[in-house]
């Protein structure tokens, strides 16, 4: 048998479409044709595709069992070569203890003044109408959710919660990346952060400080009141204009830099431990928290606060060409979120990590759609698994070449597909034995 386990690019060859209009018929869109929809659920025939990672295994496990029966779709027609009964769609929400969540997506890149981006219903049914079942949801705009009232209301935390129910989707965190970043800012980008602040604080560093700080801990009280245990953001950074050594850096410019960091973020981590939640750092460069060395520096300075914690998103680690399965290995009890992001690193006689100030399309390191870029998320998705992480597969959607519609109609079968489902038996159980400590003993020569 093959190796080769079948994805949704096998079955776009092989009806002679899209991968795109692969996922719509995988996600009983309507704005699929009969023709359409008859020539993609042949081909998922033809190629053996199963929609999620666990299902997918079975095969290996167990060839002689029909994939699309263990799916509860119908078999073949052996007459007509179509699938009797088949719906066309299939549950990628299956989750057993230890087992990830997914597939979910995150707003940022997507919210907009246009329909169907500009509310939060609309956006929720996008997202479903996508196949996705989460939402990750950005708080520094009111057009899609009321902060302050958030943090001062579980009712109106639950009016939110059912209106994305409605759509089919559920809100999986609350993302701070903007208000985080205002957090720590070093000067010379106080003009251009500015704009994710309110009027009222601009050119006024500290009064924007005094904002973000508010900010988060209004997200630590929303989060709880939603029954959410982590919230994804950024650090800020005053350091990371120095990052390259040269002019030297003065002695104990690091040191200040990340015991001021600490001191800032330090009551904001207390007012989340009273909230039950975790603060989960998406590591990026322009961030002083950037790595796993970066992180540990501000962890040290914070006493290794329980509620420091990893946004884990493997495409700035890539970039970096640091190993992020490694990083897994190493950090795994601080990985509470996770971001499914894609890139590629190419360098070439002109370019290398730092990319020669090229345009996106042009640099050596570049954010790719899930499936184009160079991330190794079997790797990913294995090591997770392995470690025990049940929380949100999240898509973040950032690409130069591909736009973002097909980006995201591709993004929710990719996670799908990659979705382990964590056993709860070993394969070799049918060998088992039992214990018995005399034949054990008598085995060895003990007695």
């Amino acid at each position: 048998m093959s190796s080769h386990l079948p994805t949704i690019t096998d079955v776009a060859r092989r009806a002679g479409v899209s991968t795109a209009s692969v996922s719509r018929v995988l996600n009983s869109s309507d704005r699929v044709s009969e023709g359409l929809r008859a020539a993609v659920q042949n081909a998922i025939l033809d190629v053996g595709y199963v929609p999620n990672a666990a299902a997918r295994s079975l095969r290996i496990a167990s060839a002689a069992i029909p994939l699309a029966a263990s799916q509860g779709a119908a078999s073949p027609d052996p007459k007509s070569g179509s699938a009797k009964g088949w719906s066309g769609k299939f549950d990628r929400t299956r989750k057993e203890e230890g087992t990830m969540k997914g597939p979910a997506i995150f707003l940022a890149q997507f919210m907009s003044d246009k329909a169907p981006f500009n509310t939060l219903p609309s956006i929720a049914g996008w997202a479903a109408g996508h196949g996705y079942k989460g939402i990750q949801l950005p708080t520094v705009d009111a057009a899609y959710i009321d902060l302050k009232k958030a943090a001062e209301s579980k009712e109106y935390c639950q009016e939110l919660q059912g209106i994305c129910a409605e759509q089919g989707v559920e809100i999986t965190e609350l993302s701070t990346h903007l208000q985080g970043q205002l957090v720590a800012v070093h000067p010379a980008y106080d003009q251009q952060f500015d704009a994710f602040a309110p009027a009222e604080v601009h050119g006024n560093p500290k009064a924007r400080t005094e904002w973000a700080i508010d900010q988060m801990k209004l997200v630590a009280k929303a989060s709880a009141n939603m029954g959410f245990d982590a919230s994804v953001t950024f650090s800020g950074s005053l350091a990371f204009p120095y990052l390259y050594p040269w002019p030297q850096r003065p002695d104990g410019m690091l040191d200040e830099a990340f015991g001021e960091l600490a001191k800032r973020w330090g009551p904001i981590f207390d007012a989340y431990d009273d909230a039950g939640v975790d603060v989960a750092f998406e590591l990026h460069p322009g961030e002083d928290l950037f790595d796993g060395a970066t992180f540990e520096m501000l962890l040290d300075r914070v006493g290794g606060h329980s509620r420091c914690c990893i946004n884990y998103d493997p495409s700035h680690f890539l970039l970096q060409q640091l190993d992020y399965l490694a990083f897994i290995d190493i950090y795994h009890e601080r990985i509470k979120a996770f971001h499914v992001k894609d890139a590629e690193f190419n360098p070439t006689g002109k370019q290398g990590v730092y990319s020669g100030y090229q345009g996106w399309t042009e640099r050596a390191g570049r954010f790719r759609s899930l499936g184009d870029g160079q991330v190794d998320f079997v790797g990913i998705f294995s090591k997770l698994a392995q470690y025990g992480y049940d929380s949100w597969a999240v898509l973040e959607w950032e690409c130069c070449l591909k736009h973002p519609e097909q980006g995201a109609a591709e993004g929710a079968p990719f996670i799908a597909d990659h979705i382990i489902q964590v056993t709860d038996v070993a394969f070799d159980d049918f060998a088992a034995s039992g214990t018995d400590r005399a034949a054990i003993r008598s085995m060895m020569g003990l007695d």
